[in-house]
């Protein structure tokens, strides 16, 4: 299928991230490779990023390069997606806290200043705390979040609603939840266990989980959460009525889940737990989210349980790994 006419030019910061890599490429198929510029702080592993479309290597710190970028093409539309995750951010909250917040003030002046149509900026469940209510965690909540990348995260709903209700600024987010792909490695939260838990099972047959078996979290499948971003974006401004973020659910996982899940498929796999310290970061987190605020104004629901995602990630994998074998000599 062709992609569609469009007068749309998209800037999609963090291109080469877990969620850009593959959210840039459906962006370019539905507005054209030329139409969509994916931009990192250092060029992509990936081929396919650079031979869809043009790539831009940028620092999102650096608002000159930034300036330059936007003289040069002129978007309408912003994916800005940097950001350094949960458990990665641990290790360094000081630059965790400039690249995530800072990160984001230069994309919202930048739109401010180019009087860019849209802004998506991804948030987490991460803004939600100790004190959250931990069952079908509610759109409106208490929040007090206990690790810098989630401090980060509820600093960034504020201000994404204040550029809203200041300068008009079209910016619309996302809560996610944890995020599973075959297509692009963990990348430091503390739900990247069910990404790697699924590599390790094709690979050795077996995994040592960081999280304890029963410790439930929200996840989403990468293609649900790609098209909620989309949809999102797309709805009539009137239809958006949560501009801080939107929670977003899918399934609610243990570690446990995931492994029967796979145990139907591979029969000899087998997991132990090795709790560290990002059980005490899961542990602040919500075990599901109430996302009926989604649902109703924008028509948010996912596509995949755990069966289909199980099915669907153990498929694409082995592909993978069968692609990439050597070749024998």
């Amino acid at each position: 299928m062709a992609a569609k006419a469009t007068k749309e030019m998209v800037l999609v910061i963090g291109a080469c991230g877990q969620l850009g890599s593959e959210l840039t490429l459906e962006l370019r198929y539905l507005y054209g490779g030329a139409n969509v510029v994916a931009a990192d702080i250092a060029p992509p592993k990936q081929a396919e990023l650079l031979e869809s479309g043009p790539f831009e290597q940028a620092d999102v710190l650096d608002m000159k390069a930034l300036r330059h970028l936007a003289s040069k093409y002129t978007f309408t539309h912003i994916y800005h997606l940097a950001a350094i995750l949960s458990a990665a951010g641990e290790k360094n909250p000081e630059f965790t806290w400039r690249l995530n917040m800072d990160g984001l003030l230069h994309v919202l002046d930048l739109a401010r200043e180019q009087k860019t149509a849209r802004v998506f900026w991804p948030s987490s469940i991460a803004v939600f705390g100790p004190h959250t209510p931990r069952h079908h965690t509610p759109q409106y909540t208490p929040m007090d979040p206990n690790t810098v990348y989630g401090i980060s995260k509820q600093a960034g709903e504020l201000w994404c609603a204040y550029y809203f209700e200041k300068y008009g600024l079209d910016v619309r987010s996302l809560r996610y939840p944890g995020l599973i792909s075959y297509k692009a490695p963990p990348g430091g939260g503390t739900t990247d266990y069910a990404v790697d838990i699924y590599h390790k099972a094709l690979k050795e047959q077996k995994y040592a989980c960081y999280l304890r078996e029963d410790t439930f979290l929200p996840m989403l499948y990468m293609p649900d959460a790609i098209i909620a971003a989309l949809d999102l974006v797309q709805a009539p401004a009137s239809q958006v009525t949560v501009r801080s973020a939107y929670n977003l659910g899918g399934m609610s996982l243990a570690p446990k889940d995931i492994a029967a899940a796979i145990h139907e498929h591979i029969p000899a796999f087998e997991i132990s737990y090795q709790p560290d310290y990002r059980q005490q970061i899961a542990d602040s987190w919500p075990q599901s989210i109430d996302d009926s605020s989604a649902r109703h104004d924008w028509g948010w629901k996912p596509a995949y349980d755990l069966p289909a995602m199980t099915a669907d990630m153990l498929q694409n994998l082995k592909t993978n790994l069968s692609a990439n074998a050597p070749l024998p000599l």
